[in-house]
């Protein structure tokens, strides 16, 4: 457990909570798959609830030997979605994975911005759309889950001065991945991220999932 880690949450014992578990079926499934991870990786604390969904997302117990968290970055997250901050990611399909329910934060994707600058400058889309979007970093949650290039961007926005609240990047492949998510742990943000070329958008999708749940069910102790 890192330094600062937060204390064990809800998703413990034989309490669980799935957003996006809609019919009982998909519940009992999921449910089942979080009670072995549990007994595999162990239940300590958040981040341990993180590295849980992350290997059941991959299939892959070994995920969650490679997760890193730096600068706290559970309760990073869970102050961002409480103030409604936006969430930026790298590609569409991380946009769609994540949920909508449980919190109030606009999911926004890079490939929506920066077209023409990709274009003139030949550098990939989604660095593109990272650049255009360097005025809405600060505060926000930046979820990177396929592209080094659009982690590589916000690495380098964060030493030029951008502060945002929380940066999930789990970027897959054997061109930069592993090198972007080296530097980001170098950086004084929030992050969480994983070691090697493995990752991809379940993982990082996975992560940022797992703290709008336990968000979810901090808001709903106290509306109890």
């Amino acid at each position: 457990m890192s330094k600062g880690s937060s204390p064990r949450g809800d998703t413990t014992g034989n309490t669980y909570t799935d957003l996006g578990a809609t019919t009982a079926e998909a519940y009992e499934i999921s449910k089942t798959s979080r009670t072995l991870a549990r007994e595999i990786i162990g239940d300590r604390d958040f981040e341990d609830r993180i590295r849980q969904r992350c290997s059941v997302a991959v299939g892959d117990f070994a995920m969650a030997g490679l997760l890193r968290f730096c600068h706290d970055p559970v309760v990073a997250g869970l102050t961002a979605l409480e103030q409604g901050a936006p969430i930026i990611t790298d590609i569409r399909m991380v946009q769609v994975g994540i949920q909508k329910k449980g919190h109030r934060s606009q999911v926004i994707c890079a490939l929506d911005f920066g077209e023409e600058e990709a274009a003139s400058r030949g550098i990939t889309r989604s660095r593109a759309g990272i650049l255009a979007l360097a005025d809405c970093l600060d505060g926000a949650i930046v979820v990177i889950g396929n592209a080094p290039s659009a982690l590589l961007a916000v690495c380098d926005l964060v030493r030029e001065g951008s502060h945002p609240a929380l940066v999930i990047g789990t970027p897959v492949g054997f061109v930069k991945a592993a090198e972007s998510k080296a530097e980001l742990r170098t950086l004084p943000v929030p992050s969480i991220s994983n070691e090697g070329t493995r990752g991809g958008t379940p993982v990082a999708v996975a992560a940022i999932n797992e703290i709008i749940t336990i968000h979810a069910e901090h808001h709903a102790q106290r509306q109890s």
